[in-house]
């Protein structure tokens, strides 16, 4: 793919969600996350993740270079299988050693043909292996702005699958709800990794398309109302990058802007965003939402 990004970036991305739960906790009863010490709401990085590659699945109908490595009940050694038998070598022995030659044709083709491979990287080192590939974007986890308390709600089962159940009173259920919540997430796009996976201006801009839209088609009663609030994207002149991340994320803030009622929406926050004059020399700053 030409066109390989030549810039560093990295953004914040706040979104919110009004009685859902973002990201459920399997071992929690399925409850939102939440860091026990803080109260504070967290929704993972593979969380975000997943939500780009289905609005990419959705946008690009998983065909080549777009296809997704990452989905449900895929066989990913088919994938690497398919890598070797399109390039026409052989995979690595078993029992013989590693060739970094053989494995590097794999993971370009695979790079070059699957969008989450070559955003996000993959761990692609089960047989036949194709090594491991770092993808130029990574995220942190999204963290609420202030502590939640979620709500434990009452349903009641109506429908039933059995005769025997037909009998009974109406089973009653549990589902989990924050009633709202702020939430912000931090990420790092790196142009010396885009090198190695061929990641594109292209794939940028539908990385950026996925951010401001993936929540308009990932709807479920279980995730209540669930938006995108705010895309804000520094640019550095160079590929190394011209200031420090952590001083470009702090002079993004975020206010509370109530006093003693809870935060109910997103006005209820004043969201501080520095103008261009305030960035370091070499860095651009572009609000996109």
């Amino acid at each position: 793919m030409s066109n390989i990004i030549n810039n560093r970036y990295e953004f914040v991305y706040l979104f919110d969600v009004e009685n859902g739960n973002p990201n459920g906790d399997p071992d929690a009863g399925n409850m939102p996350r939440i860091d026990p010490e803080t109260n504070h709401g967290i929704v993972t990085d593979v969380c975000l993740k997943r939500k780009v590659r289905d609005y990419v699945t959705l946008k690009r109908q998983n065909q080549s270079p777009y296809r997704i490595y990452v989905m449900s009940n895929a066989v990913l050694n088919r994938f690497h299988e398919e890598a070797y038998k399109a390039l026409g070598i052989e995979p690595p022995s078993k029992k013989g050693v590693m060739s970094g030659d053989v494995v590097g044709q794999a993971q370009g083709w695979l790079c070059s043909n699957f969008y989450d491979i070559r955003t996000f990287g993959a761990v692609m080192s089960t047989d036949p292996s194709a090594g491991v590939v770092q993808g130029p974007i990574q995220m942190t986890f999204a963290k609420s702005i202030e502590p939640i308390v979620p709500m434990e709600i009452t349903i009641t089962r109506v429908a039933v699958t059995s005769e025997k159940e037909a009998s009974k009173e109406h089973m009653m259920g549990r589902k989990y709800i924050v009633p709202y919540a702020l939430y912000r997430t931090e990420g790092f796009i790196s142009a010396n990794l885009a090198q190695k996976t061929g990641f594109s201006e292209e794939d940028l801009k539908l990385f950026w398309e996925a951010l401001l839209n993936m929540f308009e088609h990932d709807r479920s009663a279980a995730r209540g109302m669930m938006a995108p609030r705010k895309l804000i994207v520094f640019k550095h002149e160079s590929a190394l990058g011209n200031a420090p991340a952590h001083k470009l994320f702090d002079i993004v803030k975020v206010e509370p802007n109530h006093e003693d009622a809870p935060a109910r929406s997103f006005n209820d926050y004043r969201i501080i965003v520095p103008s261009q004059s305030d960035m370091p020399k070499g860095v651009t700053i572009d609000v996109k939402i």
